[in-house]
């Protein structure tokens, strides 16, 4: 569940080379290790689950396992590490705006949920494992101060970006209270799929109803980001 908007290099690919070969056996391990654990960590709880436990599933060592995922933690919300390397990129482009910039990669991440709950045979199962997921994130101390700790960090970038953008300092207010506003948007996204995340309801239709929430909440904000620019600053 924690992989579901990664994209695959198929197999026997015309002229893959041996470097492409070795980078899809690094995300497909990758991806295969967060699963897992994902679903160890559902099924026990977060505390109860060793990591030497999720490496002998594997079929490999807990040297391994920490070679791609730093902390247990990120085992199970390797998703802050995508986010942040998707708004580097967004916020970098010369030829990007913050605002519509940020609206695509929370689309591309809404995009991989719904497809991943589409391809589901149990919808109800499917919407409980989300649900499920969800409440180990918010009732588990460890979980919720390593969240904690990677928005800090989204926050710390997406305003170094802002302020660069606005040819102000890295620290500028004006630029961390855009950042935190910005960032806001992924919470207007949760909370739009909590109420909207329901067996009942096709994936395009929830789909629909998240963007909808998460665009007028982006209106709303729209003139915080008229003095930051459609370029970061050169130099």
């Amino acid at each position: 569940m924690s992989d579901t908007g990664v994209s695959w290099i198929p197999e026997g690919a015309a002229g893959a080379s041996l470097g492409g070969l070795r980078e899809r056996k690094k995300r497909e391990l990758r991806a295969k290790l967060s699963a897992v654990a994902t679903r160890m960590f559902l099924e026990r709880g977060f505390a109860e689950v060793r990591v030497t436990e999720i490496a002998e599933v594997c079929g490999v060592s807990e040297r391994t396992v920490f070679n791609y995922f730093p902390t247990k933690e990120s085992l199970l919300l390797d998703r802050f590490d995508d986010t942040l390397t998707a708004m580097r990129a967004a916020l970098a482009n010369p030829a990007g705006v913050p605002l519509p910039s940020t609206l695509g990669v929370l689309e591309a991440e809404l995009s991989g949920l719904t497809t991943w709950l589409a391809a589901q045979p149990d919808p109800a199962e499917a919407t409980a494992t989300i649900r499920r997921f969800r409440a180990l994130t918010t009732s588990t101390p460890e979980l919720r101060a390593h969240q904690h700790e990677m928005v800090e960090l989204l926050t710390g970038t997406v305003a170094g970006l802002l302020a660069g953008r606005a040819h102000l300092p890295d620290n500028a207010p004006e630029a961390h209270i855009a950042a935190v506003t910005l960032l806001g948007l992924w919470r207007v996204q949760g909370a739009s799929l909590q109420r909207n995340l329901r067996p009942e309801l096709a994936p395009a239709m929830t789909r629909e109803l998240v963007t909808a929430d998460v665009r007028a909440a982006a209106d709303t904000i729209a003139p915080v980001f008229e003095r930051f620019g459609s370029a970061p600053a050169s130099g």
